[in-house]
């Protein structure tokens, strides 16, 4: 007879639970979404996904274009469907959310554990260079994005799970969202 070694109960539980669960990240445009993204999937072992990405990818064309041709409704209801691929489909990533998504997805935690990424408008300004800022659709108008800042801060801290300060290196920020998401267990 083989000997069979087995694991904890709670090793396989973690395990199972790295496989299954997803990390949504959301926050304004700007504050690091991806970024923070790309190194969290590093950390954890899981795949990365870009929804903004997903969506070019989908439709053909990029979001700029999407906006310009369609409008930002055709874009919304491409971030509803996208939203709802996800929450069936994807197991084990970090996700990447487009700033306006939650907006417009209700229920963010269908898909896996929704982490604001919080970072006050004036720093998210300082970060995005000129050119940067052109390709966003909606800082086209600055007075508007501020508006559109204030207006969505409150949906993104009612549909987060774990709020992070995302103003610092991503190190901390990666380390503040591990400490977080062990904590929920």
């Amino acid at each position: 007879m083989p000997h069979i070694v087995t694991k904890s109960k709670k090793a396989v539980t973690d395990t199972l639970l790295k496989c299954a669960e997803n990390i949504v990240l959301i926050g304004f445009m700007g504050a690091g979404k991806s970024t923070v993204g790309r190194e969290l999937a590093k950390r954890t072992g899981r795949f990365f996904l870009d929804a903004d990405a997903l969506i070019e990818s989908a439709a053909g064309r990029e979001v700029a274009s999407i906006f310009k041709q369609e409008g930002e409704e055709a874009f919304r209801a491409l971030e509803k469907e996208s939203a709802r691929w996800m929450a069936e489909c994807v197991r084990g990533s970090v996700i990447s959310t487009g700033g306006g998504m939650p907006t417009v997805v209700k229920r963010l935690k269908d898909i896996g554990i929704v982490v604001y990424l919080k970072l006050p408008f004036r720093k998210i300004v300082e970060r995005i260079d000129a050119k940067e800022r052109a390709s966003r659709p909606l800082f086209a108008d600055m007075n508007r994005a501020e508006e559109l800042f204030e207006k969505r801060e409150r949906i993104y801290e009612e549909q987060a799970q774990i709020t992070v300060d995302a103003d610092g290196p991503v190190e901390r920020i990666l380390e503040d969202i591990l400490k977080a998401l062990g904590s929920l267990r």
